[in-house]
């Protein structure tokens, strides 16, 4: 990553606006070689460290999540469905804009709730937006292609906490959620993909994950009952194995681990979900204490290199464990114009393919490859 962007980056986190993140951040540089371990990004972060002004370097440190301290706030969360749908977006940036103004809106084929699943594709398809986003802005475009292929869309927002509530600065801008605790966010999925096998009669369903609906997917199926209800899980830039937040999160901890409770600090300002996803969290030793996967489902993992946020790739991807099936994507083999980065990848025409693909092999085979610009996103198309 570029050194003289970190400062920025750092200060856009804090605002906790994911637009503007996306817009300061620019593409993600050459991706070096890297273990997902948390000892592998602690040697990342120091390599690119420079020394302050008084000549001392600080040094990240390979934390195991161990550490403990308080936090500041009333963490707590709630979900709502999202309803009526919204228009079409080829756009992030256009679909972020609607969002403001209609922050529960469905996204276009979505929670349809008279769909019946048919033979071709019996399982319906849940679709989980990530931290500081919604339910529209993620799948507005999509949620009507897998409408169009024939799947049932479900979808929700999780996480809602306000500012009050740890749910950090950015949960004052409308429609932005993804940010409560995790662990509760994946019992609100719980309990919404309950109501979507009722009213379905459908058995399993199929889970579509951007970012932290990745791992909330993860969650429900290792911790709140999920296991034999999933079929496939598609992730797109998930934080499986957690993210740096660019060195926020990491510089944090490592305060944290000599006595000052600078994660509590803050945890009001960029929300208790992103604080849990800081690598080496006690959130990651817990879920993946038993491995990346559980048996019986079939996974396909997909990041891209210009993912400013999930970078290294490999901290992204999954090692499959027994009964399980993985499949790891970079977003860019076979097809080197795609430059999505962590929000625009959703709207890149290749990505919607190979979500297509994964959730029916036969009945949607190809794979597409356009241009799709960092930033704009939709192929250029707004």
């Amino acid at each position: 990553m570029n050194a003289t962007l970190h400062p920025l980056r750092r200060a856009l986190i804090g605002i906790g606006i994911a637009a503007v993140l996306t817009a300061a951040s620019g593409p993600a540089g050459a991706t070096p070689t890297l273990e997902p371990t948390v000892a592998s990004m602690a040697e990342y972060l120091n390599a690119g460290t420079v020394a302050a002004a008084d000549g001392r370097t600080p040094t990240a440190i390979a934390d195991t999540g161990s550490a403990s301290g308080s936090s500041s706030g009333s963490a707590g969360s709630r979900a709502s469905d999202a309803i009526g749908e919204g228009p079409e977006m080829s756009s992030y940036l256009a679909a972020f804009a609607y969002g403001l103004l209609h922050p529960d809106a469905a996204p276009p084929g979505a929670n349809r709730w008279g769909c019946k699943p048919s033979p071709q594709h019996p399982r319906p398809v849940v679709l989980l937006h990530g931290s500081w986003l919604n339910a529209y802005d993620t799948f507005s475009h999509l949620s009507p292609r897998l409408a169009e292929a024939g799947h049932c869309v479900f979808t929700l927002n999780f996480g809602k906490s306000g500012l009050l509530e740890a749910g950090g600065l950015g949960a004052v801008l409308p429609g932005r959620y993804g940010v409560g605790p995790m662990v509760e966010s994946s019992r609100q999925v719980a309990a919404f993909i309950e109501r979507v096998r009722a009213a379905t009669g459908a058995d399993q369903v199929d889970i579509v994950g951007h970012s932290q609906g990745g791992t909330i997917a993860n969650h429900y199926l290792k911790f709140e009952g999920g296991q034999g209800k999933v079929g496939k899980v598609v992730t797109f830039g998930a934080t499986h194995h957690g993210t740096s937040l660019l060195g926020l999160a990491t510089l944090g901890r490592m305060i944290n681990n000599a006595g000052i409770d600078i994660m509590g600090f803050y945890r009001p300002v960029i929300g208790v979900a992103n604080v849990e996803q800081a690598i080496g969290s006690s959130f990651y030793t817990t879920l993946n204490a038993a491995g990346d996967t559980v048996p019986g489902v079939d996974y396909t993992v997909v990041g891209s290199r210009y993912d400013e946020v999930m970078n290294p790739l490999d901290l992204g991807f999954l090692k499959a464990g027994p009964g399980a099936t993985v499949d790891n994507v970079t977003l860019q083999n076979g097809c080197e114009q795609d430059i999505s980065d962590h929000l625009t990848m959703m709207y890149s025409p290749r990505a919607t393919s190979i979500a297509l693909r994964a959730l029916d092999p036969e009945g949607s085979p190809a794979l597409a490859c356009t241009f799709n610009p960092w930033f704009f996103g939709g192929g250029g198309s707004l």
